[in-house]
């Protein structure tokens, strides 16, 4: 900066005069590191300066309090924040001499906050109430003297005195200081106005003017004049309060878009500044006044739009307030006064604005008695809140981003003693204060000048306040403290510009060029005299119109200057056509909607909810446009102002926002239209139309005679969609501008065809918008009712007989109407409604008789219709299918943008998604469908939903239920739902599923015909609830049939056997938690017949029973020492039985092998393990397509589970975390079947291995499905009470059976596969010589005739099955050898107390093999007398690794690593070839049994024996094993000495 610094104003301190030009750093000190805030725009004052950043804060410097900073040391050099805009969207700033003016952007409506009761700022109420004899003034219109509250406390040195409130004037006592030490006290008077005492009423519709009527020393000697005057300052004639002798407040200004006071938040806020207001309200007036509050329905703050005229506060001047005598001095003062009330309005603290709602100050008086307010009011208040919802503008946040924002706002700050601060008063501000009277008119460029300002709206009228002192304001010579309208000639200001004492206005002449206007002083020079004049209005510079198309005007000293542009090509003009037409546009939709909609929305009885609904919607898509418009007007404006490239008009960058804004009114108006309500308004809007009728030509420019007023309004309305042509042409004007080849041409031209054609396609919904509205005049009227509706429009219809039905009877009237949602038949007084998304329309082909035919199918019906031509038959079917076609493509007929109109396909789709209620079918009647449909059925995923509460979510095939769905029956006894997941086949629960009852239970398994059929799981109740239990098994037709397994839990007791209807029926097992052990015959649920009854202490009854528990029969009892009953027996067991019968003591002699001879019978009454899960098996074959096992197609097998898989992964795929990474690549793998062609290999024996566990890894495999099916009915049978020793060998002889019958499974799909026991020979090298623990040859495995390896289900499926079944197979061999396994773990535990020099030889392991050294921690060390469990100690730790396998092979394979590692140690020791001799080596592996400390080996040992491959037991492999068995016996028995 340079120039004058003599305040600060350069930001350069102590230097009075910069004569270069100085960089100024504004940095942000709030963040760290410190930023250097960029700057968007400059203003300058006489000792101040302003500068707008880019993130829209305004930074201060200079002098004086127009700085709006906190603080009182000037001359500030370091330019700051304004604090109190901060976080406010400021859009431009001015300076004047000494004020500043800022325009911003209004906050988003705010939500509802509670009031304060007082003024935070001056601690005054914000709500007062003075009583009168006959009624009581409520006031809120309170007015903080300080200015703005701050959040911040104000620094201590500035004087605040709360003033007194008038309710008219405010006396205001103001202390501000200019400088630290003076502060400088201004003295204002009070002035009071007499009050008529009568309660004036102004109720006009669309604005309020507030009556007050006061006597005085006004400007104008008579009321003629008055009237002459208000009526030359606003645009449109007052209404009839003048006519009630009130003198309307003066300079009101009269704009149609009236915005309230500040309202603290929307009607019905019933806060407690109110509530109390109101107690004390009815205690004041008698307690019939607390009704007029109506418990908070009608809010205190609107309950109705009048004012009475206050009486004097008391407080101020007591009598009937007689004007003081200084107060009326002279008219200036006067007038100053009457401004001041007006201020108040921009002066009230809450600032959460009401857009659009009516009223001025918010006053109201409660008269004594609800009777003496009319009706009518009140009526017209209440309706009046409900209809203005409509006019305030949906403004689109979408829009307010891309252009320039009308919600704006006017702050001012600084010395107001002219006026020029626009708050009615003469006060300075400190800080930045609404102008609240400039709220709502749409403010978009600001001018200050030397004591003045000027605003200039969308609507391009000019507000101007301020010293007036050469005319500079553009009105009449006297100085206004409130904004007033200027009066220039042009048609509409665009830009304006302020000097010292002159302002300069550029308005839109006819020929779209600009002129330019000025106001103010005037300096002629004659004769060297120089002679000051001032303009009475603006004037027009004719000099400066002949420069050409002016696009900016700056306004300086005594100087001025324009910026002209040169008009090559008439692109210049053709811009300025754009926007000046754009401007008058938005004035006359303005017009329109002030003048016309408002007064609308206000009538009574505007007909139907509907109707009025329409009428909203219209009228709120109207104000959207108009808004858009509005903004588009002020984005022309500045877009002149700078580079003028065509690229960034917004109508080209933007023309999405038009083009839908324009669809959107047209849809609107168009159902408007359709529905008659432009014939339902003319009827009560006929005074107002009639009254107004010259406005409403002119505003439709239709100036016919004579005209209905329907058309006038339909005129108006249908009146913006012309806008788009002019677009269209400018556009097209522009591009000719351009070479044809360039990128703006294209764009251009492209805009300009997309605005035709939307232009097009609008007039297009009107005309079919005015078909359809002539149609419904013909229709017979009680149809009319139920047919008509908003978006349904006309396609075609048969009155003309082309159309008729096949079949009908002779005299039947069939009218068949197409709309473009539905087809119509409409008979004699009935009529159907086919829906077009639902409906399928094929033409029949000639030979069938059928001429000119159409079958037409909807989801229940299916007729002919028969035309009389070919054409009629082609017009028909073309008209249905485009309908159908569009109904199904929805509101996408709204064209795309760019795409002129738009190519229908001839053939609506067969496949679809709709919606359906079905109104006949007998099984989904009432029942709405929504989902894809196929040629009128419902064909793929959909939901349908019964009246009666039942629901289906799945997939359909050809209109049944087919495939995976979710079912849920609501129960109302249990107010719960039956729900059922799982597939369903024709409409039925046909496959796998999981159905929950409401009861509680829990069904989990297969479904045939809606039945329980197949394996399946049922679990009833909770473990609280009443019965537990659970039962898994085989179902047929909805009962237990067939091998199954029950637990109860209750009674601790399960079952595993067969079953018929519900019932055990055939043999079984049962045992129980105190460890009774039965298995027998079972009858009704009873044991009943042959059993054999086992107790925990190995008592044995083996006879007849009758009932559960209970002997009955011959039989024989044997106690646990071997002695034994037989005899007849009789009771309950456990409760004393009685005997009749022989007693045996057997010799003592006998062997002991006998004693259990029961318990080795144990498992001959049970159910043979093959007879099994058989439904679990078959379920399997057949979901590889086989009837029975073995019997089927191979390859189809092989397509069922390709077909498995792909199904089950695309039902995943819907929910992708049921899959994990690991788990897709399993799946991915299964797709390649491993192939077989030639020899049979060891290859490929590994690669069936691998698939095999690869398939068992994922249910989606049949085999996988299998598998996991098995091992939780294993787990359910042998986990809880069935973890019985007794059930160990059915465990072990079930998971042999499993093994047999997956083998089955396995050779059906591998035919190449041997079968069980064969060898597949190796290759030849694999038989290296190696030398034998036991023979001295070396082993060439002579004794099996082929060397090979040997194909057994053991070998290939125990890996998969065994370690799933692991945890409660083990479990019951623990059990079982639990007795053996103590005594063994005691021997261990004492043997290994000794060190290993004593262990050895107190084993007998010879010298030899003791080791010398042994390596502990990695060094060697000498084996000492204290040594401890370091000889063989990498023997030891392999052996314990038989703990962590799963299979007898694994097993088996860490015992051979074991010996191997035995000898690698003896060798190492003796350095010398040597053979194993079978004495040698049983102590040393002893040692190593006993070191290796395993604590349940005789469950490993029993469990290798009896799940081993029979072929081992002879083979090197077995006769290890027998060693470590012989060593498992030996521990046992050893006897210490």
């Amino acid at each position: 900066m340079w120039g004058n610094n003599s305040a600060g104003q350069c930001a350069i301190a102590n230097q009075l005069y910069v004569p270069e030009p100085q960089p100024i750093s504004i940095s942000d000190s709030e963040t760290s590191p410190l930023l250097s805030v960029r700057i968007l725009q400059l203003a300058c004052g006489e000792e101040h300066t302003l500068a707008l950043s880019l993130s829209r804060e305004i930074w201060a410097w200079g002098s004086g309090c127009q700085l709006g900073l906190i603080t009182t040391t000037f001359p500030v050099t370091k330019p700051q924040k304004v604090e109190h805009l901060a976080g406010r969207v400021v859009l431009q700033i001015a300076c004047g001499a000494y004020h500043s003016l800022a325009l911003v952007q209004c906050l988003p409506v705010q939500e509802m906050k509670p009031i304060p009761e007082r003024c935070n700022h001056c601690s005054q109420l914000l709500i007062t109430m003075t009583d009168k004899e006959d009624h009581v003034i409520i006031s809120d219109s309170h007015c903080c003297p300080l200015g703005v509250a701050l959040a911040d406390n104000q620094p201590e040195n500035h004087v605040f005195c709360p003033s007194l409130e008038t309710l008219e004037g405010k006396s205001v006592t103001s202390s501000q200081s200019e400088d630290c030490q003076k502060p400088l006290v201004e003295e204002h008077r009070l002035v009071a106005l007499e009050s008529d005492g009568a309660s004036v009423l102004s109720s006009s519709d669309g604005q309020e003017d507030s009556g007050i009527s006061s006597p005085g020393n006004i400007l104008f000697p008579d009321k003629k004049e008055v009237k002459e005057y208000l009526i030359s300052l606003s645009d449109h004639t007052l209404n009839e309060t003048l006519g009630k002798k009130t003198c309307t407040e003066l300079e009101q200004p009269s704009q149609e878009e009236q915005v309230s006071a500040c309202i603290p938040g929307p009607p019905g806020a019933s806060t407690s500044a109110l509530n109390s207001l109101v107690a004390s309200c009815a205690s004041a007036v008698g307690v019939r006044v607390a009704a007029t509050y109506e418990a908070g329905a009608l809010s205190l703050k609107k309950v109705m739009n009048f004012y009475g005229t206050p009486s004097n506060d008391s407080g101020s001047q007591s009598g009937s307030g007689s004007p003081g005598p200084e107060a009326l001095k002279d008219s200036r003062e006067e007038q100053v006064r009457l401004e001041s009330m007006q201020g108040k309005k921009s002066s009230s603290l809450v600032d959460i604005r009401e857009e659009e709602s009516e009223g001025g100050s918010r006053r109201l008086s409660l008269p004594g008695l609800l009777s003496q307010v009319s009706p009518r009011l009140l009526r017209k208040v209440g309706r009046a809140k409900m209809r203005t919802v409509a006019l305030t503008p949906t403004y689109s946040g979408e829009a307010d981003a891309l252009l320039p924002s009308l919600r704006t706002e006017v702050w001012s700050w600084g010395k107001g003693k002219d006026g020029q601060l626009g708050h009615g008063d003469v006060l300075p501000r400190l800080q930045p204060l609404c102008v609240k009277s400039l709220d709502g008119k749409e403010v978009i460029h600001l001018s200050a000048g030397g004591h003045h300002s000027l605003a200039l709206t969308a609507k391009s009228q000019v507000y101007s306040w301020g010293s007036n002192s050469s005319g500079q304001l553009g009105h009449l010579n006297s100085p206004t403290t409130v904004p007033r309208l200027a009066k220039v000639c042009g048609d509409g200001v665009w830009t304006t510009a302020a000097g010292p004492d002159y302002s300069l206005f550029l308005a839109d002449e006819e020929d779209f060029q600009p002129g330019l206007y000025y106001s103010g002083q005037e300096t002629t020079t004659e004769n060297n005299l120089s002679e000051n004049n001032s303009t009475k209005s603006p004037v027009l510079l004719l000099s400066c119109s002949k420069i050409g198309y002016i696009s900016n005007v700056i306004a300086g000293g005594d100087n001025c200057l324009v910026l002209v542009d040169k008009n090559i090509m008439g692109y210049i003009a053709s811009l300025h056509e754009l926007a000046s037409t754009e401007r008058r546009f938005y004035f006359r939709l303005s017009e329109i909607k002030s003048q016309v909609l408002r007064p609308l929305l206000g009538l009574d009885n505007l007909g139907n909810a509907n109707t009025i609904q329409l009428l909203q919607e219209m009228a709120s898509r109207f104000s959207k446009l108009c808004y858009l418009i509005g903004q588009h007007g002020a984005s022309l404006s500045s877009f002149l102002h700078g580079v003028k490239e065509a690229r960034s008009l917004a109508i080209l960058k933007h023309s999405s926002l038009f083009l839908d804004s324009y669809t959107e009114y047209c849809t609107s108006v168009t159902n408007f239209l359709v529905m008659g309500g432009f014939t339902l308004l003319a009827k009560p809007a006929i005074d107002f139309l009639s009254k107004n009728q010259e406005l409403l030509q002119k505003l439709s420019e239709k100036n016919e005679e004579n005209l209905q007023l329907v058309e006038v309004l339909n005129a108006l309305f249908f009146m913006p969609f012309g806008r788009l042509h002019n677009y269209a042409r400018t556009l097209l004007k522009l591009a000719t501008c351009f070479e044809v080849a360039s990128p703006e041409y294209q764009k251009l031209q492209d805009s300009s065809s997309c605005y035709e054609s939307l232009a097009v396609l609008l007039s297009r919904k009107r005309k079919e918008a005015e078909y359809t509205l002539g149609f419904w005049k013909t229709f017979p009227g009680k149809m009319t009712d139920s047919l008509r509706k908003p978006d349904r429009r006309l396609i075609c219809e048969s009155s003309n007989r082309g159309l008729s039905l096949q079949h009908a009877g002779r005299f039947s009237v069939n009218w068949f109407i197409l709309f473009n949602d539905a087809l119509v038949h409409a008979q004699f007084s009935t009529h159907h409604i086919f829906s077009l998304s639902t409906l399928w329309v094929e033409a029949l082909s000639e030979e069938a008789g059928n001429v000119n035919g159409l079958k037409i199918t909807t989801p229940e019906e299916q007729f002919i219709l028969l035309s009389s031509t070919p054409q009629e038959k082609t017009k028909w079917l073309r008209a249905i299918s485009q309908a159908v076609d569009q109904a199904l493509r929805g509101t996408s007929d709204l064209f795309l943008h760019g795409a002129g109109g738009n190519v229908s396909r001839q053939e609506p789709p067969i496949s679809r998604s709709a919606k359906y209620t079905f109104y006949k079918d007998s099984r989904f009647k009432d029942a709405v469908y929504d989902g894809r449909w196929l040629s009128g059925k419902p064909h793929g995923r959909g939901t349908l939903k019964w009246a009666d509460g039942r629901m289906y979510s799945g997939t359909f095939r050809t209109g049944l239920e087919d495939g995976y769905g979710e079912y849920r029956v609501p129960n109302k006894a249990l107010n719960k739902d039956d729900h059922y997941v799982g597939y369903w086949k024709e409409g039925k629960m046909c496959g796998h599923g999981v159905y929950s009852y409401a009861t509680g239970e829990v069904y989990e398994g297969c479904f045939q015909d809606n039945m329980r059929h197949g394996h399946g799981l049922l679990r009833s109740g909770k473990l609280t609830s009443s019965s537990p239990s659970m039962f898994i098994g085989q179902w047929t037709m909805d009962k237990k049939s067939g091998y199954g397994v029950f637990d109860d839990i209750t009674r601790g007791e399960k079952y595993m056997g067969m079953w018929q209807d519900d019932l055990c029926q055939g043999n079984g097992v049962v045992v129980t938690q105190f460890g009774l052990y039965y298995e027998g015959a079972f009858s009704t649920n009873k044991m009943m017949g042959t059993g054999i009854l086992l107790s925990e202490d190995d008592t044995v009854y083996e006879g007849e029973f009758s009932d559960n528990w209970t002997l009955s029969g011959k039989g024989t009892l044997t106690l646990p020492n071997g002695d034994y009953i037989e005899g007849l027996f009789s009771g309950e067991w456990g409760s004393g039985i009685k005997i009749t019968g022989t007693y045996f003591k057997p010799s003592l002699y006998e062997s002991e092998k006998d004693k259990p001879k029961v318990l080795r019978k144990l498992g001959i009454l049970a159910v043979p393990p093959d007879e099994k899960w058989k439904a679990v098996f078959e379920e399997c074959w057949n979901q590889l397509g086989c009837e029975s096992p073995g019997q089927g197609d191979r390859w189809k097998a092989w397509d069922n589970i390709a077909v498995a898989l792909t199904t089950n992964r695309r039902q995943h795929k819907d929910s992708p975390e049921l899959l994990s990474r690991s788990h897709t690549q399993t799946l991915e793998s299964l797709e390649f079947i491993p192939q077989h062609i030639g020899a049979f290999t060891l290859e490929k024996y590994e690669n069936i291995k691998k698939y095999l566990i690869k398939a068992c890894d994922t249910p989606l495999h049949p085999l996988g499905k299998l598998v996991e099916t098995l091992v939780a009915v294993y787990r359910m049978t042998y986990v809880g009470v069935g973890a019985n020793r007794r059930l160990l060998q059915e465990a072990v002889r079930e998971i042999k059976s499993y093994l047999k019958r997956i083998f089955q499974l396995v050779r059906f799909l591998f035919p190449d596969l041997p079968e069980e026991g064969s060898t597949i020979p190796f290759v030849a090298t694999e038989t290296k010589g190696r030398r034998s623990f036991c023979s001295g040859k070396s082993d060439s495995r002579s004794e099996s005739p082929e060397p090979g390896y040997v194909v057994t289900s053991f070998g290939l499926l125990l890996p998969v099955l065994l370690p799933r079944l692991y945890p409660p197979l083990f479990m019951l061999y623990a059990l079982d050898n639990e007795r053996e396994e103590d005594i063994y773990w005691e021997c261990v535990l004492r043997l290994n107390k000794q060190n290993d020099t004593a262990l050895l030889s107190f084993l007998g392991v010879q010298a030899k093999f003791w080791p010398g050294t042994v390596s502990i921690l990695g060094e060697s060390r000498k084996v000492s007398s204290n040594t401890k469990d370091a000889c063989f100690a990498s023997a030891v730790e392999c052996l314990q690794q038989i703990s962590t396998t799963f299979t007898p092979a694994d097993k088996l394979k860490v015992i051979q690593q074991t010996f191997e590692e035995i000898s690698q140690n003896v060798l190492e020791s003796l350095q010398e070839d040597f053979l194993w001799s079978m004495d040698d080596l049983f102590p040393v592996f002893l040692y190593v049994v006993l070191r290796a400390r395993i604590r349940n080996l005789g469950s490993e040992v029993h469990l290798i024996e009896d799940l081993m491959d029979p072929y081992l037991q002879h083979g090197e492999q077995g006769i290890m094993f027998t060693t470590l068995k012989a060593c498992y016996y030996q521990i046992q028995h050893e006897k210490l000495t």
